[in-house]
C-alpha cells in the first residue's frame, strides 16, 4: 500500500513538473521545474529496484546537466521575446514531432496491453539474486566491454572537437610561461622592506 501512494505521488509530480516545464514562460522557472521532475523520476526508479538508474538521474540530470542549464539561462543575455517570435516559423516541424511522440505512446501501450515481457528471452538475462548495478557491471566490462570503450573514445573525440571549435586566437592576450614560472625564486619574487613610520612601502 505504502509502495502504491510513493508511486502515485511521485507520478503525479513528475507529470505536473513536466507540464509546467513546458508552460512556464520564464526560461530560470522551467529548468527548476525540470529539476524536479528528475528528482521524482529517480524516485520511481528506486521504487521498481533499478537504483544505478535513479543514480544516475541525480548525479547526471539534475548535477550536470539541468545545472548547465540553468547556468546558461541565466549567464547568456538571451532575447526570449525573439525566440517566442519564430514560433510560428517551427510550427510544422513541431506538429510532426507531436503526432510522432503521440503515435509512439499509442504503440507503447498496445505493446503493453498485449501482454508482460518474458525476462527470460532477454538478449541479456540477468541473474535476480544480485543487485542491478552488479549485473550492470558484469555485463559492461564483459560482454559489452567494447561497445564500452567505444562510447568513451566518441565522447572524448567530441570533447575535444568542442574544445577545438571553441579555441580562438586573441590578440593583445599576454600568454603563460610555465617554465619561466616555475623557475621563479622566493628571492626574486618577494623583497624585504622596513619603512619608516608613515613612509608606507615604495611599490
Amino acid at each position: 500500500m505504502i509502495q502504491a501512494i510513493a508511486f502515485y505521488i511521485f507520478a503525479i509530480v513528475v507529470l505536473v513538473s513536466g507540464a509546467m516545464t513546458i508552460a512556464s514562460r520564464n526560461p530560470v522557472h522551467s529548468v527548476l521545474w525540470l529539476i524536479l521532475a528528475f528528482f521524482n523520476a529517480a524516485g520511481l526508479m528506486v521504487l521498481v529496484g533499478a537504483e544505478f538508474i535513479a543514480m544516475l538521474l541525480v548525479i547526471v540530470y539534475v548535477g550536470a546537466v539541468a545545472v548547465l542549464f540553468l547556468f546558461v539561462v541565466m549567464m547568456l543575455e538571451i532575447d526570449f521575446a525573439q525566440l517566442r517570435a519564430g514560433f510560428v516559423r517551427y510550427f510544422g516541424i513541431g506538429l510532426v514531432l507531436a503526432v510522432a511522440l503521440v503515435a509512439e505512446i499509442l504503440i507503447a501501450v498496445g505493446a503493453w496491453s498485449a501482454g508482460g515481457v518474458d525476462l527470460a528471452r532477454r538478449g541479456a538475462p540477468v541473474d535476480p539474486t544480485i543487485p542491478n548495478i552488479q549485473a550492470i557491471g558484469n555485463l559492461l566490462y564483459t560482454r559489452y566491454l567494447f561497445v564500452f570503450e567505444g562510447a568513451g573514445l566518441v565522447l572524448l573525440v567530441a570533447m575535444i572537437g568542442a574544445i577545438v571549435l571553441t579555441h580562438r586566437q586573441r590578440q593583445g592576450v599576454r600568454p603563460q610561461n610555465i617554465a619561466a614560472q616555475i623557475a621563479r625564486r622566493p628571492q626574486d619574487a618577494t623583497r624585504n622592506m622596513r619603512p619608516e613610520i608613515g613612509q608606507g612601502v615604495q611599490l
